[in-house]
C-alpha cells in the first residue's frame, strides 16, 4: 500500500513545503487547526514514533524544535501546541508530528479542534514563506 507521505518526500504528490534537511520533512497540514499548522516527518518510512531509531527521533525532535520557534518568529504565535499520534487517530500510517501556533483564547480546548483553513492559495504561499524564512534565520542558512 502506498504511503501518502513517502510520496510526498519522493515529490510524487504535492505538498506545502516549510522545511527540509536530510533527514527530515516539513509541510503544511492540509486540514489545518490554524494557519501554519505543520506537519514533520522522517523522509525514511516508520510508522510510529516508537518505530523510530533513536538517532531519527533526535533529528525529527530537532526539526520539531525549530519548527516551533519558527510558529513565534515567523507567524507572531504566542505558543505552540506539539502532537503525535500512534496508531489511534493517525491518518497516515507513517510517523509525524504536528506543530500548531497558539494564541492565547485561540479557541483551542482539549481534543476537541475546530479546524480553521487558509483563506486562499494566496494565504497558504504566505504561511509556507513566513515559516521558511524563520527556519532559514533559525537555522543559520539565511
Amino acid at each position: 500500500m502506498a504511503c501518502k507521505f513517502c510520496e510526498i518526500v519522493e515529490g510524487e504528490r504535492e505538498a506545502s513545503i516549510v522545511y527540509e534537511d536530510d533527514r527530515t520533512l516539513g509541510f503544511l497540514d492540509h486540514r489545518p487547526l490554524f494557519p501554519g499548522h505543520s506537519l514533520l516527518i522522517p523522509r525514511e518510512h516508520y510508522e510510529t514514533l516508537p518505530d523510530l531509531p533513536a538517532d531519527l527521533g533526535a533529528a525529527l525532535l530537532t526539526s520539531v524544535q525549530l519548527m516551533a520557534q519558527a510558529m513565534e518568529e515567523g507567524l507572531g504565535a504566542e505558543g505552540s501546541f506539539v502532537a503525535v499520534n500512534n496508531r489511534v487517530s493517525q491518518s497516515v500510517p507513517h510517523v509525524h508530528v504536528h506543530v500548531v501556533p497558539r494564541r492565547r483564547k485561540d479557541g483551542l480546548r482539549g481534543f476537541f479542534w475546530p479546524r480553521h483553513g487558509y483563506r486562499d492559495e494566496s494565504h497558504v504561499d504566505t504561511t509556507v514563506e513566513a515559516l521558511r524564512g524563520a527556519l532559514e534565520r533559525l537555522s543559520g542558512n539565511g
